[in-house]
């Protein structure tokens, strides 16, 4: 009887086994697709979740956690008692761990580790993520001014990160509270010398410059990569939209469980679900309104109510619209056939449109319940949230009060024509256009509203030389603190505003004392001073904090998802 059992066992762990399908392979198909490999260069989640496999950071959140730090090409996480941070709170210094390589097979040494932070912030693509240190490390937000011209004196970044011995030592210029969420994220380490041999910057004063602000497939970074993370590239096929890594035996913290990664494009929802539902795929993207479509399948299992610091999706009014060549705007002129490019400057046009969305129809039709209402950019898990600030509620009434004085009455009188874009793929960012519409040309016959789906690559692109409107983006956290929504959202060198063409000098002088502010009693205030002057300004419209959601098999192990993660971190998971 004992061995009848035992063959029972073992046929029907066979059979498990058998079920996996490509078990050596991960496979992820996402809507979004790859913008660039250069960790200085993209800052969209499909681009970062392949860097944040390939290259290490010199920290990094323990697991899921969020005020959990561990050492990773540091030995330890500076903090005030090992000595590592100073007591005036503004010299960090990270001792660097010995006998790491890069995947060519070269050492690291603390100098490729210099260099990668100096090249992070010198790099400084518009629109891409180097304010991320620039903004703790030497307190601005860009290496140039408004006009383009490099206003950076390479002096104070050379002084501001330097070495002493095998130990990075860093100062900053006022006390920073969220700098180690900050380098837990994206410090990301890459070889000087294969930079520098490949045509990139060598670590110069003198040559600096020529590398800042690269086009996209300018830098040698863009389509190449020499990590010393759990995975290298193989490939990366731009025209068939997947990426394809394999495991870095050589890892210094022991190989990952799975030989490679499979990145796959696939917008269409139909496709990705066939896919998981056939084993060809081991997690898919899933737009909320799609995840019942994809619940009971055989095999696979939903991981739903993923813990979020997500603002998605907001709508932004662009102020300062690039008319050349550009039929989005139709006539150019407020004449019922178009609209002016310094449309949505005028307030009234801005709170008219806030009060038009239908906020409680998008959270019980696109996301089914399972999102929060957002009241504005900070999520209610950040302190800062202010969950007794004014908000805009759907009122028809209040909107056509606004757009009846907008314009000095023209709007109403006149009516306008343009058109509002989305990724396409993203049916949680074209619901709240659709509703906008739906709700704007109810209330005067005038009033025509176009929508536009384009691909991911042509979208940020668009939004970067301020050809769109509206656009439809949404937020996910870099590090957990308030000033990282605040600052994408309303400082006039922060990520959307930049794109919107948006400023209030008041506003950036609240922002930046908040984020200056030790005393937490004190730092709250002031966010419900910036918050209610966003809601008077409604440079955009917030809709909701989503919860995560990811279909998977349920073969898949080892899955965890760190809030501040842009994409999903591979190292642990098998099959």
């Amino acid at each position: 009887m004992k061995r009848l059992l035992l063959l029972l066992l073992l046929s029907v762990t066979a059979g498990v086994q058998a079920a996996v399908k490509n078990p050596d392979t991960f496979t992820m198909v996402e809507i979004a697709e790859i913008t660039s490999l250069d960790p200085a260069f993209p800052y969209d989640n499909a681009s970062q979740s392949l860097i944040l496999n390939v290259y290490d950071t010199l920290i990094a959140f323990s697991g899921a956690s969020l005020d959990k730090l561990e050492p990773r090409l540091a030995t330890e996480v500076p903090s005030l008692k090992n000595g590592g941070i100073s007591k005036d709170g503004l010299t960090y210094r990270f001792p660097i761990r010995k006998g790491v390589k890069f995947h060519d097979g070269t050492p690291m040494t603390p100098e490729d580790v210099r260099y990668s932070l100096l090249r992070f912030m010198l790099t400084d693509r518009a629109g891409g993520p180097s304010a991320l240190l620039l903004e703790p490390i030497l307190g601005i937000a860009s290496t140039r001014d408004s006009a383009g011209a490099i206003t950076l004196d390479f002096a104070d970044a050379d002084k501001a990160v330097r070495l002493e011995g095998d130990t990075l030592v860093i100062r900053l210029p006022r006390p920073f509270a969220p700098f180690l969420s900050i380098m837990a994220r994206w410090s990301y380490v890459c070889s000087k010398p294969w930079a520098a041999a490949h045509g990139q910057w060598d670590g110069s004063e003198a040559t600096w410059k020529k590398f800042n602000n690269p086009e996209r497939e300018q830098t040698y970074f863009f389509d190449h990569m020499n990590g010393t993370g759990p995975f290298q590239l193989e490939r990366w096929d731009r025209v068939a939209k997947f990426s394809l890594l394999t495991r870095n035996d050589g890892y210094w913290r022991g190989p990952a469980k799975i030989k490679r990664v499979l990145d796959k494009t696939v917008p269409e929802f139909a496709t990705r679900r066939l896919m998981l539902q056939a084993g060809d795929a081991d997690i898919i993207d899933a737009p909320r309104p799609f995840v019942a479509q994809v619940s009971g399948l055989p095999g696979v299992r939903i991981v739903d109510g993923l813990p979020r610091l997500l603002t998605d999706p907001a709508l932004f009014f662009t102020f300062k619209i690039n008319a050349s060549a550009n039929p989005d705007i139709g006539s150019g002129k407020l004449d019922g056939d178009g609209i002016p490019p310094d449309f949505f400057t005028d307030a009234d046009v801005r709170k008219g449109f806030s009060y038009a969305m239908d906020y409680e129809a998008l959270l019980r039709d696109t996301f089914k319940g399972t999102a929060k209402r957002a009241l504005g950019p900070i999520p209610p898990s950040v302190p800062g949230h202010d969950a007794a600030q004014p908000r805009y509620d759907f009122d028809l009434k209040k909107a056509e009060a606004h757009l009846r004085r907008a314009w000095g009455g023209r709007v109403w009188e006149k009516g306008f024509r343009f058109t509002i874009t989305y990724n396409v793929g993203s049916e949680a960012r074209q619901a709240p256009c659709q509703v906008l519409k739906r709700n704007l040309e109810a209330l005067n016959p005038k009033f025509k509203v176009d929508l536009r789906g384009v691909e991911w690559a042509s979208f940020l692109d668009k939004g970067q030389k301020h050809l769109m409107p509206i656009f439809s983006r949404g937020w996910s956290a870099d590090y957990p603190d308030a000033h990282n929504f605040i600052y994408a959202f309303y400082h006039s060198a922060g990520r959307y505003p930049s794109a919107q063409g948006y400023a209030n000098p008041a506003m950036d002088k609240l922002i930046e004392a908040a984020v200056a502010e030790v005393d937490p009693k004190k730092r709250a205030l002031l966010y419900k001073k910036i918050l209610a002057l966003g809601f008077e300004e409604a440079p955009s419209i917030v809709t909701v904090h989503p919860a995560g959601v990811y279909p998977m098999r349920d073969w898949v192990k080892g899955f965890f998802e760190n809030p501040v993660f842009l994409g999903l971190y591979y190292y642990p998971m098998s099959k």
